[in-house]
């Protein structure tokens, strides 16, 4: 295979994991990954480095358009970003210590346990539901346009989902994904916030994450612009295709497809790190 067919091939996967990404509030990053690897057989270092450098295009393309449309809450994003920034430097760090396999095995029990978290049923917001006082104290609660008009919601267990923003930072430089899958499962099913607001709001963070996290990579040599550029522009415009579909998606599609996904991947990045080959 030469070299523009191998970039035209990695420009197209990443395209489609950008509209995924953006659909579901991943980032594309976590689907590129395993592809690279999986399909590629890049190493996974450098397929971390390029997921990086994609996220940050994601983030950029998705969030903009989020934004305009009245879904992303920026008070919350901003605020668990301070979680998820310190977590990706000390989870970058880690990165450069271990080795491959550890890192495939890592990666894909995080996204298993994802799912299995995914899993569980959220309560739905109702009339009766009511305000939690440190999320009015911080003015976190939002409002977000549907086509019957403004939703507006409350925000909940902001300590638990917090943590969780911490653990997600971690696993974002550690495996280069941007953690959106743990940024949504946080916001989703522990803040109890509407899915649309927290695929958008993670769409925001995620770039922010990675970009705390993506200099220690291009330190230790990971950052290969054979794999970032293709990766980077096809992601990106990937992110604004799938931002654009977004607004008009059934939430328990995006929802299917979500848990569906990492479910695969998990599974296909465990047994690859175990040294099992299909």
């Amino acid at each position: 295979m030469t070299e523009a067919w191998f970039d035209i091939l990695i420009a197209v996967a990443a395209f489609l994991a950008g509209v995924i990404g953006a659909l579901i509030g991943l980032g594309g990053g976590i689907i590129i990954t395993p592809v690279l690897v999986l399909g590629f057989g890049v190493d996974i270092r450098y397929a971390m480095g390029a997921a990086l450098a994609s996220v940050i295009a994601t983030s950029s393309g998705a969030a903009a358009a989020y934004l305009k449309d009245g879904i992303s809450n920026m008070r919350i994003g901003l605020f668990l970003c301070t979680a998820t920034t310190t977590g990706a430097v000390a989870g970058a760090l880690l990165a450069t210590s271990l080795n491959a396999k550890v890192l495939s095995v890592v990666f894909g029990i995080a996204l298993l346990v994802t799912a299995l978290l995914s899993l569980r049923k959220q309560e739905e917001s109702t009339k009766k539901d009511t305000p939690d006082p440190l999320a009015q104290k911080l003015r976190l609660d939002g409002s977000y346009p549907t086509a019957s008009g403004t939703v507006s919601y409350f925000v909940h267990g902001i300590p638990g989902g917090f943590v969780v923003m911490f653990i997600a930072g971690v696993l974002s430089g550690l495996l280069g994904i941007g953690s959106g899958a743990f940024k949504v499962v946080a916001m989703d099913q522990i803040m109890r916030i509407p899915f649309k607001v927290t695929t958008a709001t993670s769409n925001f963070m995620i770039g922010v994450t990675a970009a705390a996290s993506v200099g220690i990579y291009l330190k230790s040599g990971f950052l290969d612009p054979v794999l970032v550029y293709p990766v980077a522009l096809g992601v990106l415009a990937g992110a604004f295709v799938g931002a654009r579909i977004m607004p008009y998606a059934p939430v328990k599609l995006l929802k299917q497809i979500f848990i569906t996904m990492v479910i695969l991947i998990g599974i296909q990045m465990v047994l690859r790190g175990a040294g099992i080959q299909f």
